[in-house]
């Protein structure tokens, strides 16, 4: 196991190391210049072109921009390892942390609990669709395929067209009313609550398609496989058989689960957008359109990290809980 563990963290060295590498190149070949953005926003209309000229440098300085890629590139490490990741380019002088942190828990908070909760359902369904089949498996398993098929900007337009903007039972956007300030009391909880709806729904609702449909084959596989039958045939009661079943059809389900809690963030980016929810996934959507490299380096780099993670600790519990991965590292 010992050599099992060293090659999966050296695998994961070499991928972060790249993951680095990318993070900081794929921003800057995005078209479009942000110096002369935010200089054109800034700059009086009867400027000079030198004066226009002064601005330019002024930025380029500021933002390490007047330096050779080479150099960028370590600004950008050093930035990552102090955990300040620079300055914003679209909020100057605000620095990428605060951004990141400002909104990372608003994230956090709307995608791990819907995230779950729609894994659960799932799962769940799956799991009497394959094991009770008839009726259930003719109404769960074509809603499932249906759902799956919704693309996530999908589901939460409808949720928003008809419970925001239609009936008017839930707010159309934000994650609590305007002008309100964020205090811990009971005001401020219920407008959060009523505001968190949707946008937790809407995950839910595409997470629970996939993960049905996922269970139900794994589930009818086990179901049919050889030593359920001689279970059954030794008499052993089914309940005690289907434990053991669902056991072994939960273990792709687990890598799913932490695979999307792993990319959460990333996948904000759609409901976050559509609401207007003030997370991660909107401030690395402001960041693209505004080509405010070291916010979107930044957030990459944390759905990269984050999925790393997940994925490593994933395998250091199949492990454990598999025997098979026991047995291969003794083959």
């Amino acid at each position: 196991m010992r050599k099992y563990f060293k090659k999966k963290i050296f695998w994961f060295v070499i991928t972060f190391v790249a993951a680095v590498i990318l993070n900081f190149l794929l921003p800057r070949l995005m078209p479009g210049d942000p110096v002369n953005a935010i200089v054109g926003k800034n700059v009086s209309p009867g400027a000079s072109p030198e004066q226009v000229q002064e601005q330019i440098a002024f930025y380029q300085h500021q933002f390490g921009l007047d330096k050779s890629i080479i150099g960028q590139f370590f600004d950008f490490v050093k930035n990552a390892f102090k955990g300040t990741f620079g300055v914003s380019y679209s909020q100057y002088p605000r620095t990428v942390s605060d951004i990141i942190g400002s909104g990372i828990w608003w994230t956090l908070a709307l995608q791990i609990p819907a995230i779950l909760v729609g894994w659960l359902l799932g799962n769940l369904l799956g799991a009497v669709a394959a094991y009770r089949r008839g009726i259930w498996d003719k109404v769960i398993m074509p809603v499932s395929l249906f759902m799956s098929a919704i693309p996530a900007f999908g589901a939460a337009v409808i949720l928003l067209v008809v419970f925001a903007v239609n009936l008017g039972i839930a707010p159309v956007n934000g994650a609590y009313d305007p002008g309100m300030i964020p205090a811990f009391n009971w005001n401020f909880i219920s407008s959060v609550i009523s505001h968190y709806q949707l946008p937790f729904w809407s995950i839910v609702l595409i997470s629970i398609g996939g993960q049905a449909v996922g269970m139900r084959s794994m589930s009818i596989y086990e179901l049919n496989a050889d030593y359920v039958k001689y279970s059954r045939f030794l008499g052993i009661k089914d309940g005690k058989i289907v434990r053991y079943v669902f056991r072994n059809a939960m273990l792709p389900q687990v890598t799913g689960l932490a695979m999307s809690i792993g990319s959460s963030v990333g996948g904000a980016l759609v409901a976050e957008t559509i609401f207007s929810y003030p997370g991660l996934g909107t401030a690395m959507y402001n960041a693209i359109v505004s080509s405010d490299y070291p916010v979107i380096s930044a957030c990459t780099l944390i759905i990269t990290l984050m999925v790393l993670i997940a994925s490593f600790l994933l395998d250091i519990i199949y492990a454990f809980i598999d025997p098979r991965v026991k047995a291969a590292q003794f083959d």
